[in-house]
């Protein structure tokens, strides 16, 4: 990406950023300007030794230009290149995290068969999906070589992020939510009336219940309307299907693979009968008969 330098168009938060002129000599722009008397801005810090770009350009560049005249085609050039080559990685990353990735995490078997190279490429591509920004390459260093040693649980911090490994996944999450949880435990929302469709978030469980209307597979509306918000205490027993004896919560999550921190978030109780429970879903017992009006439950953690 630094080899491929600034591209001519970009995206950011919904705006598409646009510089037509990158591959024109500012010698010859600056021409243009004085030539048509057009105003223009210049920027202060333009001129500022301190950074790093501008002792590049004011120093470094007349310079190298002197020596070899064709530097700026032949950078320019190497850049288009690098662009193509970075394009090429990027849809390749995609290819493999389509079968290697879910909502769950990277699976970290199939992702392990991959090369050496693509190997990397995916696991660089699948840090910047989660986190919003290109990894340290330190950090993927890191991971390249401790993933495959074990499989193990285990823990790495990645900045406002913690990336965990359990049953052959790699999850990552924002750790500034477990906090958020703990610091607001005490303000945390008791009850719940879920009436209709929709989004309905939880004060202080840093996340929100998602409702959906459906036909079947989903919970009476006559028994979401009053719900008890509840930590879990240790003996709830979840049935996961009819034809299926009840379990506790901890063999359900065993059986299922559900990672620790998709267990988080409150379980909802409809007197003294549990309706739902984050990463296992709708209580079989609580099900909606066919022709009720009703509604899928789905635990949607804080922003990532």
């Amino acid at each position: 990406a630094g080899l491929a330098a600034m591209p001519e168009v970009a995206q950011r938060d919904g705006i598409s950023w646009l510089r037509p002129w990158l591959d024109v000599d500012p010698a010859h722009i600056a021409a243009y300007v004085r030539r048509h008397r057009i105003a223009f801005v210049e920027d202060d810090s333009n001129t500022d030794p301190r950074y790093a770009r501008n002792r590049l350009r004011l120093r470094v560049w007349p310079a190298l230009i002197a020596g070899f005249p064709d530097a700026q085609e032949a950078l320019a050039a190497s850049a288009g290149w690098a662009q193509e080559a970075r394009a090429c990685a990027d849809a390749l990353a995609t290819i493999d995290l389509t079968e290697i990735a879910d909502e769950r995490g990277l699976r970290l078997v199939p992702w392990q068969a991959l090369p050496p190279a693509r190997r990397s490429n995916a696991l660089r591509a699948w840090l910047e999906a989660q986190t919003g920004k290109a990894a340290a390459s330190s950090a993927v260093r890191r991971l390249l070589d401790e993933l495959p040693a074990s499989s193990a649980p285990a823990r790495w911090p990645l900045g406002r992020f913690e990336l965990r490994r359990y049953r052959g996944r790699l999850g990552c999450t924002a750790i500034s939510q477990a906090a958020l949880r703990d610091s607001a435990a005490e303000h945390r929302s008791k009850t719940l009336a879920v009436t209709r469709a929709g989004h309905y978030a939880l004060a202080g469980w840093g996340g929100a219940i998602c409702a959906t209307r459906v036909t079947q597979g989903g919970v009476a509306l006559a028994a979401l309307a009053q719900l008890r918000l509840a930590e879990r205490r240790g003996g709830e027993q979840f049935q996961s299907a009819l034809e299926r004896p009840a379990r506790s919560l901890k063999k359900q999550y065993q059986s299922q693979a559900v990672p620790a921190w998709e267990r988080q978030g409150p379980l909802l109780y409809h007197g003294d009968e549990l309706i739902f429970v984050p990463g296992l879903g709708i209580d079989a017992r609580a099900l909606a008969a066919h022709g009720e009006a009703q509604l899928h439950l789905a635990w949607i953690a804080g922003p990532r």
